[in-house]
């Protein structure tokens, strides 16, 4: 196949991953719309690149004009999660869409690989709309942890170096990683409150310094130099351990003297 013949193979995938990663973005924009805790912490998408599909084809006997329905993985969409539990979550949440025909699910959380990898896959069948009509492709899903991500990244790397054939001794302490990042991710779902309320802290007061840095820079707009300066060294020394109810305080005394500098 001519590379201008690759070019066009491709496309719809591109396309449909792209797809995919908005729409799955916009979940994640509409727990935080809500100010609730998100199950997606990010999204990563990637169509493979010509010379692995031709290596995983030959692999796997797939002859080349078959690829596109024997190869499920040519797009894939990875969905990365701070905790094991929202794992299920997102699964959950994948079922329901209407967008998307889920062809089968493997579940390598429970069912842990005996290299130790881990992550929940789907197939799924994916519609695009190309200027020659609709296309549906097979495009592959995998929802992980971030340690989980971590680690697969890392076994990649070196099934890569060592074309799948690695030394018994990197298999065996690669096994030992596997199972100490699931203990990692199973620890943190005992304190998985505690992280999820000091995250909202955080953003909470990160929108109050925002708001508070925007209306410094509107009093320095009407000519309050010395009151802009005022508030900006006021902020500084609450930034790091003032409190919400503090900066919000100050957030209505610089509201309140704008509104009195504006009716003056």
């Amino acid at each position: 196949m001519a590379i201008s013949d690759w070019k066009k193979f491709l496309m719809p995938y591109e396309q449909a991953v792209e797809e995919i990663k908005v729409k799955l973005k916009s979940i994640r924009k509409e727990y935080r719309r809500k100010n609730e805790y998100s199950p997606i912490e990010f999204i990563t998408g990637r169509v493979k690149e010509v010379s692995s599909m031709l290596e995983k084809a030959n692999k796997f006997g797939i002859p080349i004009n078959r690829l596109e329905y024997e190869l499920e993985d040519i797009g894939g969409i990875r969905i990365m999660c701070q905790f094991v539990d929202d794992i299920d979550t997102v699964v959950k949440l994948l079922r329901k869409r209407t967008d998307m025909q889920i062809l089968y699910e493997k579940d390598y959380v429970k069912n842990v690989k005996p290299s130790g990898y881990r992550s929940y896959h789907m197939i799924i069948k994916y519609p695009v709309n190309m200027i020659d009509g609709q296309k549906e492709l097979l495009i592959e899903l995998q929802i992980r942890t971030l340690a989980m991500n971590f680690w697969a990244t890392i076994e990649h790397s070196l099934n890569y170096k060592y074309k799948h054939q690695k030394p018994i001794e990197i298999s065996e302490k690669l096994k030992s990683a596997a199972d100490a990042a699931f203990r990692l991710d199973e620890e943190m779902l005992f304190i998985k409150d505690e992280i999820k309320d000091a995250q909202k802290l955080f953003e909470v007061k990160s929108d109050i310094i925002s708001s508070i840095m925007s209306s410094i820079l509107t009093l320095t707009s009407l000519g309050r130099i010395a009151d802009a300066s005022r508030y900006q060294i006021s902020l500084n020394k609450l930034i790091e351990d003032g409190e919400v109810w503090e900066l919000n305080s100050l957030l209505f005394s610089i509201h309140r003297d704008i509104d009195k500098y504006k009716e003056g």
